[in-house]
């Protein structure tokens, strides 16, 4: 159980699912379409949808890559948080939007994993919060050419590192897009 008392809520984060960061996203359509279902089950269940959209130098606030993908639509009063690096915490809002809707647990989708996804769960996890990481909503590019290890196991190795997360008073999990549970 979370370590922020007073806060026994769930919100669904989904993390810089824009148009610039997705566009060679490794199985992007599926991933998209997993976090459709998680935005439409969390709707259902009245679980808070936080929207994050990441802006920088390559990603310029107001241009067609910065843009939610057109799959995915944000509906008021739904928060969204504005970035600009890679932990959604840091220089923003979401903490206060997080309290004032009594979150203490978060379940993350979104891209890029090895970017943006990796530093906001560890950023939950070690400001307190339960996060569950769900497996098969969430990508990154092919970064190979830099030397990174192909997309599919920068994806399975953040899973498989994520599920053995240990934390006194804290809880880290994966869990796949049908397994979610947002009761508790």
């Amino acid at each position: 159980m979370t370590t922020l008392s007073g806060r026994p809520n769930t919100a669904l984060m989904v993390i810089d699912v824009q148009n610039g960061v997705v566009a060679g996203a490794h199985r992007r359509d599926a991933v998209i379409a997993n976090i459709a279902q998680l935005v439409d089950r969390a709707r259902d269940a009245a679980v808070p949808v936080v929207w994050v959209q990441h802006s920088d130098a390559q990603l310029e606030q107001g241009s067609e890559a910065w843009e939610y993908v057109p799959e995915l639509a944000r509906q008021e009063p739904e928060p969204l948080v504005h970035k600009s690096y890679g932990d959604s915490f840091e220089g923003t809002d979401l903490e206060e939007v997080l309290a004032g809707a009594g979150v203490g647990r978060l379940v993350v989708a979104g891209a890029q994993t090895d970017e943006c996804i990796r530093s906001t769960i560890h950023g939950a996890f070690v400001r307190g919060y339960d996060v569950t990481l769900v497996a098969d909503a969430h990508s990154t590019e092919d970064l190979t050419a830099w030397g990174a290890p192909p997309p599919e196991l920068v994806i399975a190795h953040t899973n498989l590192y994520w599920e053995n997360q240990a934390a006194p008073g804290r809880t880290a999990e994966v869990a796949k897009t049908s397994e979610v549970a947002f009761d508790g």
